[in-house]
C-alpha cells in the first residue's frame, strides 16, 4: 500500500500537467470574438487553400513532436479525400498567442480560405480574434468552450459533450442518483457544471458534491468526507472531474480504502482513464467507466500513422485528421459557400478517426463516443459509440 501512495502521491508533482487526450488543451481563455462566423467563398474547381498553425519553433521537444504529428496527421487526411484538392499550408506559431496571431494573419494574408489549429485556447483566440473582420473561420484544436463562438470553433472533446454521455448512459443502468466530486480549480469547477447539467439533462439526480482542495493534503483530507456523503446520500454512482496526471490515482485508492465500494457506488470519470495505459493496472480504477472515441476507427488511424511515418501518432492528432475530413466533405460538394458557418454546423456532421462529430453555431462541438470500463486491468468497451446522430448516444 505504501509504495502504490507513494506513486500516487507523486503523480501530484505534476498537477499542472493535465491528462493528454482529456483537459490538455483546457488552457484559459479570453472571451470569443463576437463578430464573423460567416466565411469566405471558394473556388471549388482548384485546391482549397487550408492553413494549419502548430506550435513549432516554442523551444520544447513537445510542442515540436505535436506540430510534426499534426501535421502528418493533416497530410494522411489529405491523401484520403480523392479527388478533392487540399493546398495545405504550415505555419508555426511559436506556442504563444502572439505567434498564433501573426500566423493567422500571414495566413489570411497569403489567401487561406479557412484556418485548422491552432492547440491551446489562448493562441486559438488569438488567431480568431485576428481574422475575425476578414470573415475566415478557426477549427481550432482546443477543448475550451470558453473561446468558442463567432468564427471560433472548438473540434477537442468537451466536458458537457462527454458529461452528457456518460450521464445518459449511468441513469439508462439506474444509476440515477449522482455524486459529484471535482478538484477545486478553474477546470474543476467547469467540469463540476458539466456534470450537474448533463445529469439533470439524462433525468438523474445530484444527491451530494464535494469539492477538494487540488493537493496531495486536500485530497487525503477530503477522502473521508467524500466516503461519508457517498453513504449517507445513496449515491448510486460518484462522478469525478480528476484526471490521470493529477488527483485521479490517489483519490480512487482512498475511497477503495475508505470503504466504498465502485459495484455499488459506481465509479465515472469525465476525463480519459486510459492515458496513459499504466493507470489501466492501478486498483483504485478498476471497475470504472469513462468515455473515448471510437476505439475501432482510432485504432485503424494508429495503424495508419505509424506505417507512413514510423512512429506512434500523438494523441490530440487526429484532431487534425478531423478538420481535414470535415473540410474535404464540405468542398467535394462543390458549394462556393462550403466553408461558411452555414455549411460547417450543418445537422448531420462528419465522420472521423475519432468517429462521428458536429460542429455547433455556437462554436462548441458534439462527439459520438464510446463507454469504456477499465476490467482486470485492461480497457473493455461496454457501450459502443453511436454511428450516426440522432440514435443512442444522442
Amino acid at each position: 500500500m505504501l509504495s502504490f501512495l507513494n506513486a500516487a502521491r507523486k503523480s501530484l508533482t505534476r498537477l499542472a500537467i493535465p491528462a493528454a487526450g482529456a483537459a490538455v488543451l483546457a488552457l484559459a481563455g479570453c472571451q470569443p470574438v463576437a463578430v464573423g462566423g460567416g466565411g469566405p467563398s471558394i473556388d471549388t474547381s482548384a485546391p482549397v487553400p487550408v492553413a494549419l498553425l502548430v506550435p513549432g519553433g516554442s523551444g520544447s521537444a513537445g510542442d515540436e513532436l505535436l506540430a510534426r504529428s499534426l501535421e502528418n496527421a493533416a497530410r494522411l487526411a489529405i491523401a484520403d479525400l480523392g479527388n478533392v484538392k487540399i493546398d495545405l499550408r504550415v505555419y508555426s506559431t511559436g506556442g504563444k498567442p502572439a505567434g498564433a496571431q501573426a500566423a493567422a494573419i500571414q495566413a489570411v494574408d497569403a489567401g487561406a480560405r479557412i484556418i485548422l489549429g491552432p492547440v491551446f485556447a489562448q493562441n486559438a483566440n488569438a488567431a480568431g480574434v485576428a481574422v475575425a473582420s476578414r470573415g475566415v473561420n478557426v477549427l481550432s484544436f482546443s477543448n475550451n468552450t470558453d473561446i468558442a463562438g463567432g468564427n471560433v470553433f472548438v473540434l477537442g472533446p468537451t466536458f458537457q459533450n462527454t458529461a452528457n454521455r456518460l450521464a445518459s448512459f449511468a441513469v439508462s443502468q439506474g444509476k440515477r442518483s449522482v455524486m459529484v466530486v471535482n478538484d477545486r480549480t478553474a477546470a474543476g469547477e467547469i467540469g463540476r457544471v458539466a456534470i450537474e447539467r448533463g445529469v439533470a439533462n439524462a433525468g438523474g439526480s445530484v444527491v451530494a458534491r464535494v469539492g477538494y482542495e487540488f493537493s496531495q493534503n486536500g485530497i487525503i483530507n477530503a477522502a473521508p468526507e467524500i466516503a461519508s456523503q457517498v453513504r449517507s446520500s445513496g449515491a448510486q454512482a460518484v462522478f469525478m472531474t480528476a484526471d490521470t496526471a493529477g488527483a485521479l490515482p490517489l483519490l480512487t485508492q482512498l475511497l477503495r480504502d475508505n470503504r466504498i465500494d465502485p459495484s455499488v457506488a459506481q465509479f465515472i470519470g469525465l476525463t480519459r482513464w486510459d492515458i496513459p495505459t499504466a493507470t489501466l493496472g492501478l486498483p483504485g480504477v478498476q471497475g470504472g467507466w469513462f468515455a473515448m472515441p471510437d476505439p475501432a476507427l482510432y485504432q485503424q488511424y494508429q495503424a495508419r500513422y505509424q506505417a507512413a511515418f514510423g512512429e506512434a501518432p500523438h494523441p490530440i492528432s487526429g484532431l487534425a485528421y478531423d478538420g481535414i475530413a470535415a473540410i474535404g466533405a464540405l468542398v467535394k460538394r462543390g458549394n462556393a459557400g462550403a466553408l461558411t458557418a452555414q455549411a460547417l454546423t450543418q445537422g448531420s456532421g462528419f465522420v472521423g478517426v475519432n468517429g462521428i462529430f458536429r460542429l455547433r453555431s455556437d462554436g462548441t462541438n458534439e462527439r459520438g463516443l464510446a463507454i469504456a470500463q477499465i476490467r482486470n486491468n485492461q480497457v473493455v468497451v461496454i457501450d459502443a459509440a453511436p454511428r450516426s446522430f440522432g440514435g443512442a448516444g444522442f
